[in-house]
């Protein structure tokens, strides 16, 4: 019979594909986690991982072993909010994955919001321009452009947001004329890397006609400063306007996009209390914070 100790440090491996990896998160020497990790596999008689130079890849009977693992993680996470009965705030550590255009010029704001309410509350934002893997726990939650199509995860429309050409006042005085998408031809155009583009929904060029950019970025905010330095024409968040003085929406009656932001959780975690409560603040924060900054770089 396996105990709980054992299988957190199996959760941690299987998270972190490495010995060395699960030991900085439970501050264990690798030795020690090799060690726990044998123990745990000779109580079940059962190999849960394969070795290779690469790290530790789950087997078959490891892979069926981590639903089970993080249910009691779950069960065990209610049970402690649960004993230490009502609060008035959010406590605890909460991990954020999300694109760096939402992670740059949203959550800091929305998160610097909530944090002022909830003093016991910590919140990590991890800002990569990637798909975050929630079964690995990379983060409590994600947020993501696209709706998950599987995996065991709970996915919530946040609230739909606009993109827009954009070029700074300087390079459109010096540029060609631009009053159709046709001009586009004669500008530089930024844009991402197209073999980097982590998410359909971010292939903006398809919808421009353009092959590819000239300056690239996978990067929203690399993106978006190449555009205030006047290197050329780019489609940029609509809420991120405000925080580029100089750089103004171009074409507006010809193009223009609209995608979304879902808020993506880990089945496992619907019941968290703190997981719940600081999820309904988060998407009613950045809900507010898109209405507000749209409507000034509208304005």
């Amino acid at each position: 019979m396996a105990d709980w100790d054992d299988l957190k440090v199996f959760l941690a491996v299987a998270r972190g594909e490495s010995l060395s990896r699960a030991g900085r998160v439970l501050k264990l020497d690798a030795a020690t986690v090799g060690r726990r990790v044998t123990r745990l596999e000779e109580a079940l008689g059962a190999r849960l991982f394969t070795r290779s130079p690469q790290g530790y890849q789950l087997s078959d009977e490891g892979a069926r072993l981590v639903a089970h693992a993080e249910a009691v993680e779950a069960e065990l996470a209610r049970a402690a909010e649960a004993l230490a009965g009502p609060s008035e705030g959010i406590t605890g550590q909460i991990r954020i994955g999300a694109p760096d255009g939402c992670a740059n010029y949203l959550l800091p704001q929305v998160v610097a919001r909530i944090a002022a309410v909830n003093p016991g509350l910590e919140v990590q934002i991890v800002a990569l321009p990637r798909v975050f893997n929630l079964t690995r726990r990379e983060a409590d939650m994600v947020i993501s452009v696209s709706k998950p199509e599987q995996g065991r995860v709970i996915a919530t429309k946040i609230t739909d947001y606009r993109l827009s050409l954009a070029a700074s006042r300087d390079y459109l005085h010096e540029a060609p004329g631009l009053t159709d998408l046709a001009d586009l031809k004669a500008h530089r155009v930024i844009g991402y890397i197209p073999d980097m583009i982590f998410d359909r929904e971010l292939d903006y060029l398809a919808d421009l006609g353009v092959d590819q950019a000239p300056l690239a970025s996978n990067s929203v905010s690399v993106q978006l400063n190449l555009i205030r330095q006047g290197a050329g024409v780019g489609v940029v968040h609509d809420f991120a306007l405000p925080a580029a003085p100089g750089v103004e929406r171009v074409l507006t009656r010809q193009f223009g996009l609209t995608r979304a932001f879902h808020l993506v959780r880990h089945a496992d975690d619907r019941h968290v209390p703190r997981i719940e409560r600081f999820s309904t603040a988060l998407i009613e924060g950045l809900r507010a914070e898109v209405a507000r900054l749209e409507a000034q770089s509208q304005a």
